[in-house]
C-alpha cells in the first residue's frame, strides 16, 4: 500500500500517495488548471507547461519553486499554489506564446482571454496551424502500438506527420490522435463508408442489425489480433450488443421465475 502523505494547497491540507502526481492531486481536490497535453491514458510529458505551479516548504525559509505539476511527485509537507500571481503571470507568458504560434486556433484564443490576453506580444504565426505540438497525438498513437505519426522537424517547421509526409502505413484510422487532440487540428471525414485521415482511406464497418457504422475495418483486425478477439464480434455495434444482452438477460430472468413457481 502507497504511503499517504499531507500537502497543502492554496492553504487546505488534503491527503495523497506518496508519488502521485501534484496534478491529479489538484484536479481531485476540484481545482481548476490548464493541462492542454495531459491525458490520463499515457504518461506525462510537460509539453504545455500551463500546468505550472508554486511550490515551497516552511523550512525553505520563503524560497520557492516553479513546476510543471503534471510530472511533480507529491512529497510530505509541500505548500502548493496554483493560482499565486507569481504563477498567474508565467501561465499568462505561456499562453502568450501559444497564441503567437496559434492566433487562429478558437481554444488558444478562448484561454488567452480568460487570462486577459485579446492579442499576442510576441511575433504572430500568422499561417500557424494551431498545433501547439503537445505531442499528446504521437504518445496515444505510441500507447495503441500503432506508432503511424511523430514529431517531425526543428523550430517554426516542427509538426507533427506521418513518415514522408505520406499516408501512414501503420494507421488503421482509430481517430486516437484527432478525438483527443487539445486543439481540433487534427482533420478527418467519414462519408458514406469511408473515412479518410493522415490522406489514407478506410472502410467503415456496417452493423449488421442497425447498419450504423461503426470502425475502420483495420482498427477491427488490430483489435482481434491483439486482443484476441473474433472478427465476428465487429460485425454488430456496441449499442446492438448491449441490446442483445439486455434481451438475453430478460429472458434468464423469466426463465428462472418459472422455473422457481
Amino acid at each position: 500500500m502507497s504511503k499517504m502523505v499531507h500537502i497543502t494547497i492554496n492553504g487546505k491540507v488534503v491527503s495523497a500517495s506518496e508519488g502521485e502526481m501534484l496534478l491529479a492531486v489538484i484536479r481531485r481536490e476540484g481545482i481548476e488548471i490548464p493541462a492542454l497535453c495531459h491525458h490520463e491514458a499515457v504518461e506525462p510529458l510537460g509539453a504545455c507547461r500551463l500546468c505550472t505551479v508554486e511550490i515551497t516548504k516552511e523550512e525553505w525559509d520563503g524560497w520557492s519553486n516553479f513546476v510543471t505539476s503534471c510530472l511533480y511527485p507529491v512529497e510530505n509537507d509541500l505548500i502548493v499554489s496554483t493560482h499565486s500571481p507569481k504563477v498567474v503571470q508565467l501561465r499568462r507568458t505561456l499562453v502568450d506564446l501559444q497564441l503567437a504560434r496559434c492566433p487562429n486556433s478558437p481554444e488558444i484564443r478562448q484561454l488567452a482571454e480568460e487570462y486577459g490576453i485579446t492579442k499576442t506580444s510576441y511575433e504572430e504565426i500568422p499561417d500557424g496551424d494551431n498545433c501547439i505540438l503537445c505531442g499528446l497525438c504521437t504518445r496515444i498513437c505510441d500507447q495503441m502500438g500503432f506508432a503511424a505519426i511523430s514529431t517531425i522537424g526543428r523550430g517554426h517547421g516542427k509538426k507533427v506527420a506521418p513518415p514522408l509526409d505520406e499516408a501512414p502505413p501503420d494507421c488503421v484510422g482509430c481517430l486516437s490522435c484527432a478525438l483527443n487532440c487539445p486543439t481540433n487540428v487534427i482533420e478527418f471525414t467519414d462519408a458514406g463508408n469511408i473515412r479518410t485521415i493522415w490522406d489514407k482511406q478506410f472502410e467503415l464497418i456496417s452493423c449488421a442489425k442497425c447498419g450504423k457504422k461503426t470502425i475502420t475495418k483495420e482498427f477491427a483486425k488490430a483489435l482481434s489480433e491483439s486482443r484476441e478477439i473474433p472478427m465476428s464480434y465487429f460485425e454488430i455495434c456496441d449499442e446492438c450488443h448491449r441490446k442483445e444482452l439486455v434481451q438475453t438477460m430478460g429472458r434468464i430472468a423469466l426463465w428462472s421465475r418459472e422455473v422457481v413457481s
